[in-house]
């Protein structure tokens, strides 16, 4: 049972990391002509009613108004709406790897929320080295020049930042609020979340005078459909099964999806450089599993 138990968490770690893993490419294609604040409604818009259709086919309903709304509602505002909006905005000015830097610092922050707020996930000197030695990894794979940019569009860096910490409290948030029913959950999650952010898109971007690509249209739909409702509701399984912690691993896995991709849909020679990076990344979590 228990071997079981940890062959479907890395099953569902591994899903969220191929998923989250390309979205970054897929909000650079976005934003090229959609804005922030309508990319981020879009995606959240049509997770939102796809998966409320799944949620209706299966029989399941919304829970009526009352106090499980305000979960939802603070898991919508803390782990979609201004996260999605921050890290799209801020990628218009900045580089995918120095976004991935600074998205590798949620893992530090969820390892440091968890052992105070959630009961058996205590710090250790394995989580803490092998966490530690997964960030070397990241700046090592990312490279020097990613790390340079650090200091230039500082606001831009800053909201990339606010969007990983928000996410790091989203998920110690998770783990507190969300045990069961995780589709009904999923659903109203973006649909406030969407509630939210649509007004705001609308007020800011006026998006029935946009033109996007086709390009940018076919990103914004995968990203609705896989980042967006899928990936949430595996997230809420995940966290529900083995805890933030684990889950928070997939940021440190996710730019290798970016180096896979470009070795083997570009055909990329990956250099020493990201050969050692990739190894530290896998050194760390092998660390932070140990007993």
């Amino acid at each position: 049972m228990t071997n079981s138990h940890r062959i479907r968490d890395w099953a569902l770690l591994a899903a969220l990391v191929a998923m989250w893993g390309s979205a970054f490419m897929f909000i650079k294609l976005g934003v090229a002509t959609v804005p922030p604040a309508t990319l981020a409604a879009s995606r959240l818009a049509l997770g939102a009613a796809l998966l409320y259709a799944v949620m209706r086919m299966r029989g399941l309903a919304l829970p009526p108004l009352g106090p499980r709304w305000l979960s939802f509602a603070a898991l919508a505002i803390v782990g979609n709406s201004v996260p999605f909006y921050l890290i799209s905005w801020g990628q218009q000015f900045i580089d995918s790897a120095l976004a991935g830097i600074l998205m590798a610092v949620m893992p530090l922050t969820t390892l440091l929320l968890a052992h105070f707020f959630v009961a058996g996930e205590r710090l250790t000197a394995n989580l803490i080295l092998g966490f530690s030695v997964g960030f070397a990894g990241i700046v090592v794979l990312m490279g020097p020049a990613a790390v340079a940019g650090l200091g230039i569009n500082v606001t831009a860096q800053a909201a990339v930042l606010a969007g990983a910490l928000c996410y790091a409290a989203n998920s110690i948030m998770s783990r507190r609020l969300i045990a069961t029913d995780f589709l009904v959950a999923s659903t109203a999650v973006l649909i406030v979340a969407s509630l939210v952010i649509v007004p705001l898109a609308l007020l800011i971007d006026r998006p029935w005078g946009l033109a996007p690509s086709m390009g940018s249209a076919a990103a914004i739909v995968w990203l609705g459909i896989g980042p967006t409702a899928l990936a949430t509701l595996l997230y809420f399984r995940l966290i529900a099964a083995a805890g933030p912690t684990f889950m928070s691993l997939v940021n440190y896995l996710s730019p290798m999806v970016a180096l896979l991709a470009g070795v083997t849909l570009l055909g990329e020679q990956p250099g020493t450089t990201a050969v050692a990076g990739l190894g530290l990344i896998l050194l760390g979590i092998a660390l932070s599993r140990r007993r």
